[in-house]
């Protein structure tokens, strides 16, 4: 696969001291060190090694990755894992998506308090649909889904939503039947919702009760315990949007879709354009006017700071499990599930591959060991490359030494 002609890592060697100079008083650690990592990433600063093909003799030299999970050219081995191990728990049932989203008022709040309000969102999803689903008037079920936190949109706004994806059915209450929801439905998005900003609410409420929010810059007025209440009640009183998709065709398309979702990052580097002049080019997709393609234009210390909006803290899962699919008892339930449903082995789409061209990021899976010269001989190791200094790899900006003078630790 070509890779990118323009790279999210060169916008940050180019315009990240600029960057820096405004913002790093305002970074957090997390920040910092993903500046810092994806700069630095596949670059002798962070060592690498050197094989020599056993037939020609033709030499590569492979640098060390990052690893971090913001990064756009790291994390397709983790993922492949992580794909593997879905596809032996997928069942052959339709399969639905479900997207939560905060409204826009709400965002400010949630970037200020991400660990507490993220997580705020991840139970307020899984009290809204586990609920619905257990009473007969919907289902009458105990189902299972798992969510992808995304706070993101196309222009890299701050946007916080969960994407769900949820079997279409479950388990009977007392364990005896698999029931299943009607064709291409699964639940009232109106009841969705409504119920999705209760919970949402009152779990906020909660946490301001427990002071475990923070209100910083034009938030610091809604600190106080009666505008608090004033400005959440507004917010309240307006419908909030919980958006069901057309489900999913089956396990093969679950699992392609897992792979475009679960472990994206804010922009992928084929979405990057241009580098001119002090502005970065991106494609996107304008959903105000019917998902159009189009052209935006940023100021590259814009672009940077819209970009690290979406560093999460340290630690912070993104990726939750709920119901039956829930880790402490998804083996054992997805077991009685497959038994109900008189599946006798997992269901593993035929010849399908999650980590096809259309659906990787910039690395791809391709015979590694095979000369790319000769065609005949394999690749051998004959040399390890120490990490140079970030200071002495020429192509390491002066971003990395700026950085290093704050505190990464």
């Amino acid at each position: 696969m070509t890779a990118p002609a323009l790279e999210l890592a060169d916008i940050f060697r180019v315009h990240g001291p600029a960057f820096l100079t405004t913002f790093v008083d305002s970074l957090t650690t997390q920040q910092k060190k993903a500046l810092r990592d994806i700069s630095l990433c596949r670059t002798a600063a962070l060592g690498g090694h050197v094989e020599q093909c056993d037939e020609c003799g033709h030499r590569t030299i492979s640098y060390c990755s990052c690893r971090n999970r913001h990064c756009p050219k790291c994390g397709s081995a983790n993922r492949a894992a992580w794909l593997e191990q879905r596809a032996d728990e997928l069942l052959p049932v339709e399969y639905f998506h479900v997207v939560f989203t905060l409204p826009q008022s709400l965002a400010p709040l949630a970037l200020q308090n991400q660990r507490v309000l993220y997580g705020i969102l991840f139970k307020a999803a899984s009290e809204t649909l586990l609920p619905i689903a257990a009473d007969p008037k919907h289902l009458g079920a105990r189902i299972g889904f798992l969510a992808v936190l995304h706070t993101w949109g196309q222009n890299l706004h701050h946007h916080p939503h969960l994407h769900c994806v949820v079997p279409g059915g479950g388990i009977s209450d007392d364990d005896s039947r698999w029931i299943g929801c009607r064709r291409q439905f699964l639940f009232p998005v109106k009841v969705l919702s409504r119920l999705f900003r209760t919970k949402f609410a009152s779990l906020l409420k909660r946490a301001f009760h427990q002071a475990k929010l923070r209100f910083h810059g034009k938030l610091q007025p809604v600190a106080k315990n009666s505008n608090f209440f004033s400005w959440l009640n507004e917010i309240v009183r307006s419908e909030w949007v919980v958006y069901a998709k057309p489900p999913f065709g089956g396990p093969q398309q679950v699992l392609k879709y897992l792979a475009r979702y679960t472990h994206r990052v804010a922009i992928s580097n084929r979405r990057l354009v241009a580098l001119q002049n002090g502005s970065v080019t991106f494609r996107w997709k304008d959903y105000a006017h019917g998902n159009q393609p189009a052209m935006m234009t940023l100021q590259a210390t814009e672009f940077i700071r819209r970009f690290l909006l979406h560093v999460l803290p340290k630690g912070l899962v993104r990726i939750r499990h709920f119901g039956f699919l829930a880790n402490r008892c998804r083996r054992q339930k997805i077991s009685l599930c497959r038994k109900l449903l008189d599946v006798a082995l997992p269901t593993k789409p035929q010849g399908s591959n999650p980590r096809d061209d259309s659906l990787t990021t910039e690395q791809e899976a391709k015979p590694i060991d095979r000369c790319p010269v000769c065609k005949v001989g394999r690749l051998r190791l004959v040399e390890i490359l120490l990490p140079e200094a970030p200071m002495v790899a020429s192509h390491v900006s002066p971003l990395v030494v700026a950085v290093l003078e704050t505190d990464t630790s």
